[in-house]
């Protein structure tokens, strides 16, 4: 492959695998005890720690390479007391790009109330749809929610039917497949996804009939778990391999709690764990997600936000490790927008995509930044 590991660019040495996560120096930018005050919102849905936008205004970039054409296919929208993500928001961060495309990924937002417990998640699909009809009935420049990937509590077995028939009905044409999330870790500082799953879910009975209803509908499966659940997923793939499969957030490899400072034995076990999994043809793998605070680089901590060289530079023994094993037309860069706001802008993080692929032929990053979405969300 043109982009492989040793192409890339000679960067400032950046260096995250000794990085404790205590205090960690990263180009000379100490992450200082003390700094930056975090603030962890709350409330029902994803929770992030709180995103400041004049500190993401002093590391704003010009966006490299403008007229790639880019489909992002996982960013999430929200409108809380704790926070507001909607269509304003996210058209004014995809704009210095060319982001033709998004993909909407549930997060807990509006669900119905009243009725049915298990088809509350359906009052979330009906509320992302009625954004992508705004869109089109305005013209946006970029087609938002063009995908949706929904909520369904698969924990119900055969009946989660009539859940995913509920979706189909409040989005013939967008909706597209399900994410359950399993991320789940013992430790109590790992908090666990926000759907609150029980430990080791993909190896349930239950969840693996409800898990094999999705191909009877022709839908996707997105999963979001950490680096420690990887071989729950390889067997969940091989149990129902006509389900696709798309990884979430590189794997979601942990530098918190426990796993601080054990940067290089996390890398070695997640990436036998990916080799392993890249085996299961019916598995793609979203590259971003690396900017959440679990990730524990601590950027947010920082008194200046990282560049797009520094973002590329730490995410580089994943990002390219995964399209080794998987290839450009099996991953799909993602934004994971507004949760990795929290480290960086829209135009500084697309753009550390942007340089870890520069060297890579116009085909593979077309792939890569496009293609392979559109294909897998079928957009």
């Amino acid at each position: 492959m043109e982009g492989s590991i040793a192409s890339l660019p000679s960067w400032p040495r950046v260096d995250i695998l000794s990085a404790s996560g205590e205090g960690a120096e990263i180009s000379g930018s100490s992450i200082a005890a003390g700094g930056r005050k975090s603030l962890l919102l709350g409330g029902k849905g994803i929770g992030l720690i709180g995103i400041d936008e004049s500190w993401l205004d002093l590391g704003e970039e010009e966006p490299l390479d403008p007229d790639l054409r880019i489909c992002d296919p996982h960013h999430h929208q929200w409108d809380r007391p704790d926070g507001r993500y909607m269509r304003e928001e996210l058209l004014r961060d995809v704009s210095g790009h060319r982001v033709e495309k998004t993909v909407f990924i549930e997060c807990g937002s509006k669900y119905r109330e009243g009725g049915s417990d298990a088809l509350g998640p359906v009052g979330e699909t009906e509320f992302v749809e009625e954004i992508a009809k705004q869109g089109v009935a305005e013209n946006d420049i970029c087609e938002l929610n063009a995908g949706i990937v929904a909520h369904a509590d698969l924990l119900l077995g055969d009946d989660v039917c009539q859940v995913l028939e509920a979706h189909q009905a409040a989005s013939p044409q967008r909706f597209r497949g399900i994410r359950h999330s399993a991320a789940w870790h013992p430790h109590p500082s790992i908090r666990p996804s926000h759907s609150n799953p029980p430990p080791h879910m993909f190896e349930l009975p239950v969840f693996r009939r409800g898990f094999a209803q999705l191909k009877h509908y022709d839908l996707s499966f997105d999963a979001w778990i950490f680096h420690t659940q990887l071989d729950e997923l390889y067997d969940l793939v091989r149990f129902a391999p006509e389900v696709p499969v798309v990884l979430n957030h590189a794997g979601g490899p942990l530098g918190i709690g426990p796993f601080v400072g054990l940067r290089r034995e996390v890398l070695e076990a997640w990436e036998k764990a990916i080799g392993r999994l890249a085996e299961c043809p019916n598995v793609h793998v979203k590259l971003g997600g690396l900017q959440m605070a679990l990730s524990g680089f601590r950027w947010h901590e920082r008194s200046l936000p990282p560049t797009s060289v520094e973002l590329a530079q730490a995410a580089r023994p994943y990002i390219m490790y995964c399209i080794d094993c998987f290839g450009v037309d099996r991953c799909m860069f993602e934004s994971n927008f507004p949760v990795d706001k929290v480290s960086s802008s829209y135009n500084v993080l697309w753009n550390s995509f942007k340089r870890l692929t520069e060297n890579f032929s116009h085909a593979e990053r077309e792939s890569l930044f496009r293609l392979t979405a559109e294909l897998f969300y079928r957009i």
